[in-house]
């Protein structure tokens, strides 16, 4: 019953925001897609097109020399010499499409990984620049199956479908012509099937398409219950919950399974249909043809060209099928992609912005407001100043607006009312990419990346030394721990810096922010996790690297705050009180509330 339920609650949360995506097939939006091969219709497009072309046109002869020359003209005449010189000729154009063949496939194969590799490129630069809201909106599982498995499903397409299609188009037309100028009438009579087979193939395709989105739409939902149950394993384990994690995961895992299971089996029929249609136009071939030589119509030589051409008419509708099946497979995906890439960042950067290239660290908030959801504040007419190099410290209860106020100061959000100024300047002037360099933010959840020690602190500035990453961890009493660690700073952190304790990872990010130089540093809970002894040291340690900087702490814990210039007390989106520690504990108002709620915290304890 409770999988049942968390499962609705999945559904519900992913319908939201990875629905199936139905709209007619549209070669527009194809030719989006295939504006990828682009940069490549100078070097490998041409030379997989000249492999198909010679291919192509061996093709189209070989039949006629067979049938028509080597029956009626070389056996039929006696002629050996004839014959001889057919045959050679025969084996050497094979041996030419078997080489051009090779040079086509190994072609083919580069210029789609190639394609595959830029498209994949631009979908993960694009989602790096969208914003916040963006990320919150869709599950991490989600964005992976874009980024993976969707790309990935257009592989086939690229590497062989596109060139395979132009090769089938004009390998049919070149048959249908060889076919009419065999014999119009049998030609007449076989392809009258075609309409049929239009029709059928028509009716089949929204189907075909619509179940490969719902493929895709499983994938991504069963990666985004795979993403948070690995994440959240040690909660499982230690609530015993893994039985039913097991059959939650199982149910999610059957839905994937269904729903590949009826996607292909409406991919399937269209290999036998062409099947069919094959026999059906090989039963009016025998059946007619063989009247047509005994009204001396037709000849042998002819009939068995005829014969050849046959074959080879039913093999390309048959791939041009398959093609087709994977253009509604690329259309798909391609629908899911460009969703994503046709996503815009929220916040961007104005036409005339500047770099703000001496930034001082003066901020002020000017009557702002910000709503997340366009309902209700989360800040109300909010003003305050912050001189450059001060430190003021913003206390109130979860929900009060503290994270806010540090998230418009990055920019991770724009203000919905008012205006923010950093050295009297309109944020919104800034260049988003300048403002952001010279911001740097420390939270209690510190993100550590598999890697070294020494390239997690080198993320806060790529192009710093060695010893400029080494005097960083020194200074914020890191380089202790990491010089105790097997390998010091090369030591390997493993994902998410398993290996560290939770103070050991917060003195990383303190280096990592220490290195980046900025001028305005923001503290977020950044001492929330870390218990007394560390928090002693790492106070030291904040004490250079405040100093010169303008800072804002977000903190529960007061004693991280004492020495703030300014103390800014919020409650539902407003400022309630202001001043210095003393000053404030004077008034004898909300801080001075919050700090005899905590003194009683930590008598209890």
């Amino acid at each position: 019953m409770r999988n049942e339920k968390r499962k609705e609650i999945l559904n519900r949360f992913y319908y939201q925001t990875d629905q199936v995506i139905d709209m007619p097939f549209n070669w527009k939006q194809m030719s989006r897609l295939l504006g990828y091969l682009k940069p490549y219709r100078k070097s490998l497009l041409p030379l997989a097109f000249l492999a198909v072309t010679i291919n192509t046109i061996i093709r189209l002869v070989t039949p006629i020399l067979i049938g028509k020359y080597t029956l009626d003209y070389a056996i039929k005449n006696k002629d050996e010499t004839l014959l001889l010189q057919l045959v050679v000729l025969i084996l050497s154009l094979y041996i030419v499409s078997y080489i051009a063949n090779s040079f086509r496939i190994r072609w083919m194969n580069m210029l789609g990984q190639n394609v595959i590799y830029d498209l994949r490129k631009h979908l993960f630069t694009h989602i790096q620049g969208l914003s916040h809201r963006f990320f919150e909106s869709r599950s991490a599982g989600s964005i992976l199956v874009r980024i993976m498995n969707d790309i990935n499903s257009l592989q086939e397409l690229f590497t062989s479908g596109v060139i395979n299609l132009l090769m089938d188009m004009f390998l049919l037309i070149g048959i249908v012509i060889m076919l009419f100028t065999l014999s119009p009438s049998l030609t007449a009579a076989i392809i009258i099937i075609l309409p049929l087979m239009f029709f059928i193939s028509t009716s089949l395709r929204k189907n075909i398409r619509r179940a490969w989105q719902i493929v895709r739409m499983k994938q991504a939902k069963l990666n985004s219950h795979l993403n948070e149950s690995i994440q959240g394993i040690r909660i499982t384990q230690s609530f015993t919950q893994e039985q039913e994690n097991m059959l939650f995961f199982d149910g999610i895992n059957k839905e994937n399974y269904e729903s590949w299971r009826n996607a292909t089996q409406k991919n399937a029929m269209f290999r036998p249909f062409v099947e069919a249609s094959n026999t059906i136009g090989t039963v009016i071939l025998i059946w007619l043809g063989s009247l047509l030589i005994q009204d001396n119509h037709l000849t042998i030589g002819v009939f068995v060209s005829f014969a050849f051409y046959l074959g080879m008419f039913w093999e390309p509708i048959s791939r041009l099928g398959q093609v087709y099946n994977q253009l509604l497979i690329g259309m798909a995906s391609s629908e899911r992609i460009f969703e994503f890439l046709d996503e815009k960042p929220i916040v961007t950067d104005k036409m005339n912005a500047t770099e703000l290239t001496d930034m001082q660290g003066k901020i002020e908030f000017d009557q702002v407001k910000f709503s997340y959801d366009g309902k209700r504040n989360a800040l109300d007419n909010i003003s305050l100043t912050i001189q450059a190099g001060q430190t003021i410290a913003l206390v109130g209860h979860t929900g009060s607006g503290k994270t806010s106020i540090a998230n418009l100061i990055t920019r991770s959000y724009d203000a919905t009312g008012g205006t923010i100024r950093i050295d009297d300047i309109d944020i919104r002037d800034i260049l988003l990419s300048n403002l952001r360099s010279q911001i740097s933010i420390v939270l209690q959840d510190t993100f550590i990346f598999s890697g070294t020690i020494i390239e997690n602190i080198r993320f806060g500035r790529p192009d710093a030394t060695d010893e400029e990453v080494i005097q960083a961890a020194t200074i914020v009493g890191a380089d202790k721990f990491i010089q105790n660690l097997k390998n010091g700073y090369e030591t390997e952190v493993e994902e998410r810096g398993n290996i560290l304790s939770v103070g050991e990872r917060q003195l990383l990010s303190f280096a990592r922010a220490l290195l980046a130089n900025p001028k305005i540093i923001i503290l977020d809970e950044a001492t929330a996790s870390i218990d007394t002894e560390t928090e002693q040291q790492i106070q030291q340690a904040l004490k250079t690297l405040l100093k010169g900087r303008t800072a804002i702490i977000i903190a529960h814990r007061l004693s991280t705050i004492r020495e703030a210039d300014q103390i800014f007390v919020l409650n539902h989106g407003k400022i309630m009180e202001q001043g210095n520690h003393d000053q404030l504990l004077e008034q004898r108002g909300e801080y001075f509330k919050l700090v005899q709620a905590q003194f009683r915290m930590m008598n209890i304890s």
